[in-house]
């Protein structure tokens, strides 16, 4: 099978030919219909800090996709071929103190596709039958891979009740505006994105929210105060890593206001934790994938409805073998979504 590697330490990918994976006992083997780029897969692209600690070259990487299934295992029982599912990549070891309390999303001793084990850049995975999520086939490939990134927004954002509050969100990435998507749909009062760059902002603005504002030129602290008349915003949604977003996202939450980190900065950060957080009195939670399996039946849900509609988000389609033009784009933060095929596409 065709699939993209990380074969060895550096910047970059490789597009290879591997062995079919054959499926364990509890394992299903998916045939990938389409695949999307997660930051994740970024930073094991260019190699940064994270990556050369935790990547262990060669692997084939990638974990947000699609596809038919088309062997199982010989005990597994909820799964047969020809279902179409997508994955949750936290695959939890069901035996340690988070699996055995309700926090398999925690687990102390997950593996994660396309991080700790081969992923779903390929046009084959396996994967474990618990881990395979049955999406109905009226759901396009495209909108059932982006499931698992859309699952990370949803655990943001309603980990706490966000009706009639007032958001924040810093940072546009798609996982940021699918947040700000969430809250609306939640019924926010008030939704205002802080996003510098100028394409995220636009497909910000395309999906149809008006506060959107570049913190180059506008002070996001004061645009917030001025719009919730002085309080700062009930629940602030932090969503870049960015040292600056995080001190200005924190000044203007309101005291007693909530706040959800799910962005992962570069290395250190520092705060001025007494003035930003101990008086502020604001609760914080630390977002880690998605809840197992609560967050993908409010995911569902959302999606079955109509709510939330994750199709505009979606900005660029490659082939496998485009993968370097693909993460050009995402480096230099030029696109939204970009979706992967294992096969030769049509230019849009």
């Amino acid at each position: 099978m065709k699939a993209i590697f990380k074969y060895k330490p550096g910047v970059g990918a490789e597009v290879r030919e591997a062995p079919i994976p054959s499926p364990g006992p509890s394992e299903v083997l998916v045939k990938v219909k389409a695949t999307t780029i997660c930051g994740t897969d970024v930073h094991i692209y260019t190699w940064d800090e994270w990556s050369q600690s935790r990547i262990k070259p060669p692997m084939i990487f990638g974990h947000e996709f699609a596809g038919e299934v088309v062997e199982v295992g010989k005990n597994v029982k909820t799964i047969k071929p020809g279902d179409w599912v997508s994955a949750e990549t936290h695959i939890a070891c069901g035996h340690c103190y988070q699996c055995r309390t309700g926090n398999k999303h925690l687990c102390e001793n997950v593996k994660i596709l396309g991080v700790d084990i081969n992923g779903a850049f390929a046009e084959y995975v396996k994967i474990p039958e618990e881990n395979a999520w049955k999406n109905d086939v009226s759901l396009p490939p495209e909108i059932a891979a982006m499931q698992e990134p859309f699952g990370n927004a949803v655990h943001a954002t309603l980990i706490e009740d966000v009706t009639a509050k007032s958001v924040s969100v810093f940072g546009a990435g798609p996982i940021g505006i699918m947040s700000a998507m969430v809250a609306r749909a939640a019924g926010a009062s008030l939704v205002v994105i802080v996003e510098p760059e100028e394409a995220r902002r636009n497909l910000a603005k395309k999906v149809g929210f008006e506060h959107v504002i570049n913190p180059i030129e506008t002070d996001p602290v004061e645009y917030i105060l001025d719009h919730t008349s002085g309080l700062g915003v009930e629940v602030f949604l932090e969503m870049s890593g960015a040292q600056k977003a995080i001190e200005q996202g924190l000044r203007s939450t309101r005291k007693g206001g909530r706040v959800s980190f799910l962005g992962i900065p570069k290395g250190h950060i520092t705060l001025n934790f007494a003035e930003d957080v101990v008086f502020r009195g604001v609760k914080m939670y630390g977002i880690n994938g998605r809840k197992m399996f609560e967050t993908w039946y409010k995911v569902k849900a959302l999606l079955d409805s109509g709510l939330v509609d994750l199709k505009p988000l979606i900005t660029h389609k490659f082939s496998f073998d485009d993968i370097d033009k693909a993460m050009e784009l995402l480096i230099n933060k030029k696109a939204g979504k970009i979706v992967l095929y294992p096969q030769k596409i049509e230019e849009d």
